[in-house]
């Protein structure tokens, strides 16, 4: 444990933003999960509501800095991949 005041407090501080940041995380991860079970599936309608769920947790969660903003942007990008290859008709 720290002696000096500053670096008590900084330890409090530190502990609450790590539970806050490890929060978002969970929902972005399963926001995630969702998307990609509901293409998996082939099943475009929650699919698609899916993807704009986690477009907005990936959103919130750069705006907030706890993840970054090309981080966001690629996730979403990948997504949006899954979510046009499982809407196209399935050759074959």
């Amino acid at each position: 444990m720290p002696n000096i005041k500053s670096a008590m407090k900084r330890v409090r501080t530190s502990e609450t933003a790590r539970q806050r940041n490890r929060a978002v995380k969970s929902r972005v991860a399963t926001a995630r999960r969702d998307v990609l079970t509901e293409c998996d599936t082939r099943n475009v309608e929650k699919a698609g509501q899916s993807f704009r769920a986690y477009c907005s947790v990936l959103d919130k969660a750069a705006k907030r800095g706890i993840i970054k903003k090309n981080t966001a942007i690629r996730r979403k990008r990948r997504a949006a991949a899954k979510l046009a290859s499982a809407s196209a008709p399935q050759a074959g």
